[in-house]
């Protein structure tokens, strides 16, 4: 029996991450871990929690009992962290908390633990930016601008540390930005999404001339399950879509599915220490491992403006905070279910 231990399980992409496990590993067991802060959405995972194969933790990965949710625990895969660059120009004592320091208490239960591989999960924006041409490969310096990217290029660091190190058995990925089902609307395309349905203007930094790299999360997770079968432990690799767009056409493309007017479209004072553009190389991950992205952009975007649309009640909660007493409502109520395998 093969149990894997997945941080950040109740956010965007560790969510989408179990549901894609439970579907492609029907034998596995999962141990959930989330602290539930403001990204931490236990709606996220409403229908996988009556499952057997489930236990969930309601865990801060800083916290020592961390190493006591590990054991028996064969994987583990780290998506926990605080992500949104905005909060992290704001105030950045979260980010260096939960992404730095919980990094390293994460890894050091797992080497208690003998966990067999750790999957770090990261982002292409360690390496910084691009000018107009070129791509990030995994041999890219690592260049972060922003706090929330120095964060992350730090517990990159003590990862590729506590390989050299401990010998332990970690890979790390860097992924462009994703899009797709259960994405935080503060975040760029669920935001755009939610505003053009209330007609609403949609907020774009400066010109918005600044270009990223987009993948739908489904792709990504894909990915993800491929490496940490086969992927080699001590290497890096990039994920992306080679689907780079500028943030007006996206605004643009989403106005034009949902039936709005580009007059919507509102310019606002762009953010300190904008980074221009990102955009991935993912050659190592297609000649390695073979893996390559099904999702067309504009066939995904349909998808998850469609996917938003139908989930208007968890839309709504969210952009209120009602989603929030979720946990309280239901965990106590299904205490045996939730916290601990089904016997």
């Amino acid at each position: 029996m093969t149990r894997i231990a997945i941080t950040g399980a109740a956010g965007f992409i560790g969510s989408n991450f179990v549901h894609l496990t439970l579907k492609a590993h029907p034998s596995w067991e999962l141990v959930l871990i989330d602290q539930l802060t403001y990204a931490g959405n236990l709606r996220n995972l409403e229908s996988a929690l009556g499952n057997g194969r489930l236990r969930f933790v309601r865990l801060d990965i800083c916290d020592a009992a961390i190493a006591d949710t590990l054991a028996g625990c064969d994987y583990v895969v780290h998506f926990a962290a605080e992500s949104h660059v905005d909060r992290s120009i704001e105030n950045a004592d979260s980010f260096v908390r939960t992404n730095v320091t919980g990094t390293w208490n994460l890894i050091e239960a797992s080497r208690r633990a003998g966990i067999r591989r750790f999957l770090h999960v990261s982002t292409d924006e360690v390496y910084g930016t691009l000018a107009d041409t070129g791509r990030f490969t995994e041999s890219s310096p690592i260049a972060p601008r922003s706090p929330y990217a120095a964060t992350k290029a730090a517990s990159d660091l003590l990862v590729q540390s506590a390989m050299h190190t401990h010998r332990f058995p970690a890979i790390i990925t860097r992924c462009c930005n994703n899009y797709g089902p259960f994405q935080f609307p503060e975040k760029f395309i669920p935001l755009m999404i939610s505003q053009a349905f209330s007609g609403q203007p949609l907020p774009v930094y400066g010109s918005g001339d600044n270009v990223r790299d987009w993948i739908h999360v489904e792709d990504h997770c894909r990915a993800l399950d491929l490496i940490l079968q086969r992927g080699e432990d001590g290497e890096v690799y990039n994920v992306g879509a080679d689907c780079e767009r500028r943030n007006l056409d996206i605004a643009r493309e989403i106005l034009a599915l949902t039936g709005q007017d580009e007059k919507l479209i509102h310019f606002v004072p762009d953010r300190p220490g904008h980074d221009f553009r990102y955009a991935i190389d993912a050659g190592k991950i297609q000649s390695s491992l073979g893996w390559q992205p099904v999702n067309e952009f504009k066939t995904g975007l349909a998808a998850t403006i469609d996917w938003y649309r139908r989930n208007a009640n968890w839309l709504q909660e969210t952009r209120s905070g009602a989603y929030r007493d979720y946990f309280d409502r239901h965990y106590k109520r299904r205490a045996e279910t939730i916290a601990s395998f089904r016997q």
